[in-house]
């Protein structure tokens, strides 16, 4: 992939988002019982297609759901929250699981993924132009073969829809990281809306600080939000300058899943009153960021990844 944004053409229903990647099972520590394990689904697509379903927005989950106890479970939790499953393979293999292992400088990953029904989904570029934005990220960007499907239907939404980049950058054994990283690098540079934390845009242009290849991918007329948890959160915009939000201050019970509620914050925000536009001023980035930032402290407060909406946007 190569080439920065276009101009995008919206067809078909311009509110709604099409979220392609993984929906995997998360195993996570139970609080005070170090030594056990608790099964809740996961993966960051699915977390944003719930998220954005459960703030009041149409979207579509295009990933894959395997035939075992954990696809029903997840399964159940997409559809109870009202996301469209029609886009979703059903391949009949088991699901991915993540094995969390929080930190005091966040939470580390260790991953089950090979022979999964998690990364079998195909190329979806024939459906982009009925949303009005796609989401890509996360495993699925990286790992085969799940990552050839996701680089095609993410060239066909920088021609026909608003594309949204979240690398989400994870290491594991499993994941080769000079590919994963050139392949989120593309995926980054084709985006019309970048979100990526400051680990992971260190991750990804080491030579550069985090602000500066915020302000370097922003002046290919993108729209890049950097958060840096509780240190919050900046957006640089296509022209203008940068501005910055606090962290909503709260008590942290989880911090699993609140990048990903972030991200539903930011898309809920464009496509209600953002009409998906990239060159906002000063004040609506604020506000972009605030709401994210509300919802993202919804999370947090609590266990489990489901987002509540803030009481205005």
């Amino acid at each position: 992939m190569s080439g920065g944004p276009g101009s995008v053409g919206f067809v078909g229903r311009p509110g709604s988002v099409l979220v392609l990647g993984e929906a995997l099972i998360d195993l996570v520590p139970v609080p005070g019982e170090p030594e056990s394990l608790r099964a809740q689904p996961g993966g960051a697509p699915a977390n944003v297609a719930a998220g954005l379903a459960r703030l009041g927005r149409p979207v579509a989950f295009a990933g894959a759901l395997g035939t075992d106890g954990f696809a029903r479970a997840i399964e159940r939790r997409l559809t109870d929250a009202g996301v469209d499953l029609t886009h979703c393979a059903r391949p009949d293999l088991p699901t991915a699981l993540a094995v969390a292992d929080p930190g005091e400088s966040g939470n580390g990953y260790h991953f089950h993924l090979q022979d999964t029904a998690t990364f079998r989904f195909p190329d979806r570029a024939a459906d982009v132009s009925r949303f009005g934005a796609v989401y890509a990220g996360g495993l699925a960007a990286v790992v085969d073969p799940a990552a050839g499907a996701v680089a095609s239907t993410a060239r066909a939404a920088a021609r026909h829809s608003l594309l949204v980049v979240d690398p989400n950058v994870r290491e594991d054994r499993t994941i080769d990281p000079g590919r994963s990283l050139a392949l989120l690098r593309d995926l980054c540079e084709l985006a019309h809306v970048v979100k990526a934390s400051d680990e992971d845009l260190l991750g990804l242009w080491p030579d550069s600080a985090p602000d500066e290849t915020c302000r370097r991918l922003a002046a290919g007329g993108r729209l890049v939000i950097l958060t840096r948890g509780a240190r919050g959160s900046t957006a640089h915009t296509p022209s203008g300058p940068p501005v910055s939000v606090p962290a909503v201050p709260v008590e942290v019970v989880n911090t699993i899943g609140a990048g990903d509620a972030f991200m539903a914050g930011v898309l809920a925000w464009l496509a209600t009153t953002g009409g998906w536009e990239r060159a906002l001023s000063p004040d609506r980035a604020v506000s972009m960021l605030e709401f994210a930032a509300q919802v993202a402290a919804s999370v947090v407060t609590q266990p489990g990844t489901e987002p509540s909406a803030p009481a205005s946007v």
